[in-house]
């Protein structure tokens, strides 16, 4: 890991604890627990699941654009699902998080979401990685399947060397 010149603990531009709006960070003492289903699929599901989790988390995680291996099976709601997630985080003042899996949807996302998420499958897709280094928002990057540490460390470093210091890894 010798490459990695910005995701080091020696490197005071680097970010220990990482705000994901004004009243919830990520890093220090606590403990930070994010939840929420897999897919948003409509509001009321939203609903339900934000109001039975206030309080039992600090974020709340939903897909609205789910990368899927049969390309009939349900790829998410999209815009709608945005707009969903937008009005819940709202409604019961959680931080939002939910991923980008393609340099289109970051404008959408980072305007209805608190963090945007790199998911596994996307961890070395490096284009991404730039785009997402240039957003003022923090990015969750999830270790892709097999990855070493100095895989993940160094696609954290693909994001930090664009810009973006507010990198959570996942």
């Amino acid at each position: 890991m010798n490459n990695a010149k910005l995701a080091t603990k020696t490197n005071t531009q680097s970010n220990s604890v990482i705000a994901l709006n004004r009243t919830t960070t990520v890093g220090g003492k606590d403990l930070l627990i994010i939840g929420g289903p897999c897919s948003v699929e409509n509001q009321q599901q939203m609903e339900t699941i934000a109001e039975r989790l206030t309080g039992r988390i600090q974020a709340l995680r939903g897909g609205v654009y789910k990368p899927r291996t049969s390309p009939y099976s349900f790829q998410g709601l999209g815009q709608e699902g945005l707009a969903i997630l937008d009005s819940v985080r709202h409604r019961y003042q959680l931080p939002v998080i939910t991923e980008v899996m393609a340099i289109a949807q970051i404008e959408a996302v980072a305007a209805h979401a608190d963090a945007l998420q790199i998911g596994s499958r996307n961890m070395q897709n490096f284009d991404l990685l730039k785009a997402v280094g240039e957003v003022d928002k923090p990015v969750v990057l999830k270790r892709g399947l097999s990855a070493t540490i100095e895989e993940f460390v160094m696609a954290a470093e693909y994001i930090l060397a664009h810009g973006n210091a507010n990198v959570i890894l996942c």
